[in-house]
């Protein structure tokens, strides 16, 4: 059977967009692991996950539709296997990076965001690799922009993607990005004034 998305937000079936909307923000305050430590950070990073790929499935018409005809008959799919090989390739790809091999690095990301392209884990480890390569700034900038698409309020990859931004001149896409990453992460002295230096630039050059 395909996973329950509904019952990991805690949702009616018939839930509107906007009730689904309501409760994944509760449970994304309630969960953010940035209000845990130690083990305790570990299994909030789990669910913080889990609960933003239920949210991205539901709030999607076409996928949300898909989940709803698996939910009545067994699934196919080989969603969980795939889930599965999206972290052994980013593993290898950890692996890769600490060996200061970039291109293979960057293979097996490149492998976990197609065999899982809900991972925002995957698109946020390609996109940090990518900078490692020579002309990889843009890459490395679409890859942080889709994990920050994907876990919207996870401040690490946001305040990642900001800096990205930011260094290849894109001062007003870098400010928005920095307010988000304060807005999710708390108060950070560095962290504020990179965004008031991004938004002062981006009028300037706007």
């Amino acid at each position: 059977m395909a996973k329950d998305y509904y019952a990991v937000l805690g949702v009616a079936q018939n839930s509107t967009e906007k009730q689904i909307r309501q409760r994944f923000l509760e449970l994304a305050r309630e969960r953010h692991p940035d209000r845990f430590r130690g083990d305790d950070k570990d299994r909030a990073e789990s669910e913080f996950q889990e609960i933003t790929q239920a949210f991205n499935v539901l709030t999607d018409r076409d996928r949300r539709r898909q989940l709803d005809l698996e939910l009545t008959r067994p699934s196919q799919t080989q969603q969980g296997s795939s889930e599965e090989a999206a972290k052994v390739y980013v593993t290898r790809g950890l692996e890769a990076l600490r060996a200061n091999d970039v291109n293979q690095a960057i293979q097996s990301l490149e492998r976990a965001t197609r065999e899982d392209p809900d991972s925002g884990k995957a698109w946020y480890h390609l996109g940090l690799a990518s900078q490692k390569r020579p002309g990889g700034s843009g890459r490395a900038r679409a890859a942080l922009a889709k994990a920050c698409e994907l876990e919207p309020m996870n401040a690490a990859y946001l305040k990642e993607a900001a800096k990205a931004f930011d260094e290849g001149g894109m001062y007003a896409e870098a400010a928005k990005l920095y307010k988000e990453a304060l807005d999710w992460g708390g108060e950070d002295a560095e962290l504020r004034a990179a965004f008031q230096t991004a938004l002062r630039l981006a009028k300037s050059t706007g």
